[in-house]
């Protein structure tokens, strides 16, 4: 044996070898030879460490062995090419060196190449087995290739009906505490190209993200891969640590962004974010989850929204998060279907908060301006959360709720509604004001456009006999829609008056203060100039008026 070199594998194991067996076909052994020696130059023992070996010590031996067969006697199977093509990579063995007669020198690289391209044949459980493989092996997996080979092959077995037709969810954890769903439905098809699940869930949450992307790159169907991600959190979320769980929902929702919109499920998504809601996620992700939530919003439901406030904070649901969504929603959801929907969703949940006594004016007045008019075609449940906000938070100044009030489009409340806003004293008399004159503007418009009154025509004089019968038929077939207009307007007409009363008496109130403070400024001034004068003595104040 000529120079013996001494090589430390990862620290776990040690191999003594031939220098010159080597070097023939390494070129990093060649080129490290001299950089890595322990000792006199003179020594004949030198001593290498490679740190990180793809493989470890399994397959440096197979390196070493194909190197003293001479580029033979080592057999490259399904069980160890990934390994062995990552240790070529790095053993610098891809080609021959320049040393040696080098265009008929073995490869290694090749050697595994070629039995890598039959991997779409090989066994389901080679693939899985392979795709396992490749979580140590990073970066040298991407860079050799050997990562897209296998995803390939993952992809062409997924394809291939399932054996035995098995499901993953014959096995799944009904245990588990998180249950996920998606938009694409669970018909037998889908169910059998979903038979793969339970072999992939016990990846690293990296490579199930690795995994995921490069399915979709490669044409997988989108709401296959949703629901992968979705069983691969339900199943490993349960019992995992807080930082398990990060890098787990953090790979899903990094994914899922990345989906089309009808893949996912607005429950699903939910979902994440209350498992999400105790760990610390990154700021990209947590605005991505918040931006996948919104876009969906008009499929969400008033639970779905009453997340629980940070702790540390005095209020009863995150008002902040919502106004979040609402903001994402508004980004992508123009069609009126969709926002009256969540014009709808938004009523509901600004009664359910406005009981909270910690909820603050400024964010309440955001909650209730944050959509547009044409978000409600009615005002009316709007009316009833502010009326409930004003009932528990009685301390607001006239100010502070007529900013409120500002949400509200007069317009668009019932009479019934509009008449209860002039009684109730909780409101700002400005704002009942405001709603009066605005129903009374729109009766008067109503009444504009129905034209002027006409009291039905009576019926033409009956003939002899039986036509008289027919005359009353008639009467209804032409002047029954005249009748009911008759009846509608006059009814308009007798509402109108009323509100007409209501308007005159707050417009009367109105004047009268106004006139008890011009009183009230000329007492004053009258007051400071007879201070000046030391004469007259002060005059009492007017009464307010009752």
């Amino acid at each position: 044996m000529g120079s013996v070199l001494e090589v430390d594998v990862d620290a776990q194991a040690v191999f003594f070898l031939d220098k010159d067996a080597l070097a023939p076909f390494s070129r990093k052994i060649k080129n490290l030879f001299e950089e890595e020696l322990v000792g006199a130059a003179a020594s004949r023992r030198r001593r290498l460490v490679l740190h990180g070996f793809p493989g470890g010590a399994e397959a440096f031996e197979l390196v070493a062995r194909f190197c003293y067969g001479g580029g033979a006697g080592v057999t490259v199977t399904a069980a160890n090419a990934c390994a062995v093509r990552c240790a070529a990579q790095y053993m610098e063995m891809a080609d021959a060196t320049a040393a040696t007669a080098a265009s008929t020198a073995p490869s290694l690289a090749k050697v595994a190449d070629k039995t890598l391209e039959d991997m779409p044949h090989w066994p389901w459980q080679c693939v899985v087995d392979a795709v396992k493989q490749c979580q140590s092996l990073f970066p040298l997996a991407e860079s050799t290739g050997v990562f897209d080979k296998v995803v390939g092959a993952l992809l062409a077995q997924i394809a291939m009906p399932a054996p035995g037709d098995a499901t993953p969810t014959s096995s799944s954890p009904e245990s588990s505490a998180f249950r996920f769903s998606c938009d694409t439905k669970c018909s037998s098809l889908s169910m059998r190209r979903t038979w793969w699940f339970e072999d992939l869930v016990v990846l690293s949450p990296g490579m199930v993200e690795r995994v995921a992307k490069a399915l979709l790159a490669r044409g997988a169907d989108h709401g296959i891969v949703a629901r992968f991600l979705f069983y691969y959190l339900k199943c490993r979320i349960a019992g995992a640590n807080a930082e398990d769980k990060k890098a787990m929902l953090e790979a899903a929702i990094t994914v899922i962004a990345d989906l089309n919109r009808s893949s996912v499920s607005c429950k699903g998504l939910f979902g994440i974010l209350r498992i999400a809601s105790p760990v610390k996620l990154a700021a990209g992700c947590q605005e991505m989850l918040v931006d996948m939530i919104g876009r969906k919003l008009d499929h969400a439901t008033l639970d779905n929204l009453l997340v629980q406030a940070p702790s540390g904070t005095s209020s009863l649901y995150d008002v902040s998060l919502v106004l979040r969504f609402l903001e994402a929603f508004l980004l992508h959801g123009d069609e009126p279907g969709r926002l009256k929907k969540v014009g709808e969703l938004m009523d509901l949940y600004l009664a359910e908060v406005a009981p909270d006594p910690s909820l603050r004016p400024a964010r309440f007045v955001e909650l209730a301006t944050a959509l547009p008019a044409a978000a409600r075609d009615c005002h009316d449940a709007l009316y009833r959360a502010i009326d409930v906000y004003f009932q528990v938070h009685g301390r607001l100044t006239d100010g502070e709720k007529m900013k409120i009030c500002k949400g509200i489009n007069y317009e668009k409340l019932s009479p019934e509604c509009c008449k209860h806003l002039a009684t109730n004293s909780g409101f700002p008399t400005r704002a009942a004001v405001q709603a009066l004159a605005s129903q009374h503007t729109v009766l008067k418009g109503i009444i504009r456009h129905s034209g002027p009154l006409k009291p039905p025509s009576p019926p033409p004089p009956p003939a002899t006999g039986h036509p008289q019968r027919e005359s009353y038929d008639d009467v209804d077939s032409d002047n029954n829609g005249q009748v009911v207009l008759y009846a509608s307007r006059l009814e308009l007409t007798l509402e109108n008056q009323n509100l007409k009363s209501l308007l005159d008496s707050m417009h009367w109130r109105v004047m009268e203060l106004e006139k008890v403070c011009s009183r009230m400024k000329t007492q004053m001034t009258k007051m400071k100039a007879s201070r000046r004068g030391g004469g007259a003595t002060a005059r009492s104040l007017p009464r307010m008026c009752s």
